[in-house]
């Protein structure tokens, strides 16, 4: 039962009270609410209830995952999962960002696994995991005011590949093999043995946990005499100019799409893929965007998880990517010099059931061998490689290709 907010009250006064509602809407495809600028103008105008009438978006599942979310949120602050006091000179620290829909089941199962561990090694153990929607600025800072290995957590889990491989950062640790993946996994799931597909690092630095997998969601009366796009290369055609959503303000994922269709297709792929970028909306023409069907995405991108709050029955048709799911892989990093003291977390966040928790409870695809990811085996992923992410200094690279994203989206002047 709701008795948070009233779904027919403005995007305004219910993000401005729960900022979940913040991260589910920037989820499902509204990019816009992402902006504090305009939630004050186009938030004030229109009702929560009418954004996800607008955005094709099951008004009632919506309303129950936030719901969810909001007393997840409310319970890990009364369970302590949240509020932790902070350890002078821990034995080990460990830090990271947790995909959102899974951040309490995860910490809840932490809390409890640690209550059957050794006492002594309990106590020396420090960590702090925020929300993946809250960023990576907060690791960035310390990372780049870091001097030695020694001075930065002994274990990171993180999405994405902005953190973990820009050379300013991370990067430049691992260039001194300062981590080891110590999973004890031996082999990755076989959903991942499709042709090509190796996500197991070679170098053996990074451990990989599971995938945040980006497909389309399409609405079907919105496409009119187009076909629905079956690929990322068939996204790219000029037909889909101006119509598509993309997940701008989910950082990690955003990243994957545009370092995965750069590797495929060039600076000419991002120049397309910016020109798909359905514009901005004044809050006046938002309003009426029901009335004026060229205002309204044909194509959201967003993470498999969300497909479930579209409506039943109704014109939004998930596609599964042919050419593969672009994956924004979930990491864990560990000091090659802490394997012993590492080895029971490293253990436990590479066990089935922590597997079982990103695979059912937040759809993103365990690595674990023995986890059901209940994604069809024929499903393909689309990785960007190790030779690609040891060739390039991948935090630049983003820099340069959301440069040229945003040029050709008209979002801002290079």
């Amino acid at each position: 039962m709701n008795t948070y907010f009233d779904i027919k009250d403005t995007v305004y006064n219910i993000t401005q009270k729960y900022k979940e509602a913040i991260t589910l809407l920037v989820a499902v495809g509204i990019d816009q609410m992402k902006d504090i600028a305009q939630r004050e103008t186009i938030g004030k105008t229109i009702s929560l209830e009418m954004v996800l009438q607008l955005k094709e978006i099951d008004v009632q599942t919506f309303e129950e995952r936030l719901v969810e979310a909001i007393e997840e949120n409310r319970k890990g602050v009364d369970q302590g999962l949240n509020i932790r006091e902070v350890k002078d000179n821990p034995m080990i620290k460990v830090e990271g960002v947790l995909p959102c829909p899974v951040k309490i089941p995860l910490l809840e199962g932490l809390e409890s696994w640690l209550g059957s561990q050794d006492e002594q090694w309990v106590k020396g153990l420090d960590y702090n995991f925020k929300a993946a929607s809250m960023g990576v600025d907060w690791l960035k800072g310390t990372l780049e005011a870091s001097t030695s290995i020694e001075s930065i957590s002994d274990l990171f889990i993180s999405a994405g590949f902005d953190l973990f491989f820009d050379r300013r950062l991370m990067g430049k640790y691992r260039a001194e093999n300062a981590f080891k993946d110590y999973a004890p996994i031996k082999a990755y799931n076989k959903d991942f043995d499709h042709e090509g597909l190796k996500l197991r690092d070679p170098a053996g630095h990074y451990a990989m946990l599971g995938v945040v997998p980006a497909i389309f969601l399409v609405n079907t009366s919105e496409l009119g005499t187009r076909k629905i796009p079956t690929s990322w290369k068939e996204l790219l055609e000029p037909e889909y100019e101006n119509s598509v959503s993309l997940p701008i303000g989910d950082f990690d994922l955003f990243n994957a799409i545009l370092l995965n269709i750069y590797k495929n297709y060039g600076e000419t792929g991002i120049q397309k893929l910016g020109k798909s970028l359905l514009k901005s909306m004044h809050p006046s023409e938002m309003v009426k965007s029901h009335k004026k069907k060229s205002n309204r995405p044909a194509i959201t991108i967003m993470p498999y998880f969300f497909t479930k709050m579209t409506k039943a029955g109704g014109p939004m048709e998930a596609v599964w990517p042919r050419d593969g799911a672009i994956i924004s892989p979930i990491f864990m990093l560990s000091k090659s010099s802490k394997q012993k003291e590492l080895k029971p977390i490293i253990d436990f966040f590479s066990s089935k059931e922590v597997g079982e928790i990103l695979s059912h409870q937040g759809r993103f695809p365990s690595v674990h061998p023995e986890v059901d990811n209940r994604v069809p085996k024929s499903n393909p992923y689309m990785w960007l490689g190790w030779d690609f992410i040891n060739d390039n200094d991948i935090g630049q690279l983003i820099k340069k290709l959301e440069q040229l994203f945003d040029y050709n989206s008209g979002r801002r002047q290079i």
